[in-house]
């Protein structure tokens, strides 16, 4: 499998958005609007400095997203990244393209001098869980907490 990464422009807003639809139902926790959907994604697509996003391609078609958003943090000693959203078609889960995923992001960061990498996932799912680990991914025994703001 030729899996390929390509950076997502405002040619890709319709591929993504069923991309990003099919994620949603998936997850189950999160409610898809295509509007605010649309919203935010023209507005990473536009604007580099928050953040970047990918279509994950085999051959060129496309098969998955990964969402990459930019922070900072004095923690970990300047800009830090969050894997906002990953999802790869459950036909092509488990062949390895995850890795790759996390593999790319990991060189992107390198060369944008991020200095850590994080990610959230579901309490439930544990298979997501183990896989993060096995990828290097440690638990920081605290909870992401959250406030809506609009």
């Amino acid at each position: 499998m030729n899996i390929n990464f390509k950076a997502g422009d405002n040619n890709d807003v319709e591929t993504l958005l069923v991309l990003i639809q099919e994620f949603y139902q998936l997850d189950g926790y999160l409610s898809f609007n295509a509007v605010v959907v649309r919203h935010a994604l023209m507005q990473i697509l536009n604007e580099k400095s928050i953040g970047q996003v990918w279509l994950i391609q085999d051959q060129s078609q496309a098969i998955g997203y990964v969402i990459l958003s930019f922070g900072y943090s004095l923690e970990y000693g300047g800009r830090d990244a969050f894997i906002d959203e990953i999802y790869i078609n459950s036909a092509y889960q488990g062949q390895g393209i995850g890795k790759q995923a996390i593999k790319f992001l990991e060189e992107v960061c390198i060369s944008l001098n991020i200095q850590a990498l994080h990610l959230e996932v579901e309490r439930e799912n544990i298979s997501a869980q183990n896989f993060y680990h096995r990828v290097g991914f440690k638990d920081s025994d605290r909870y992401l907490m959250t406030k809506k703001l609009n």
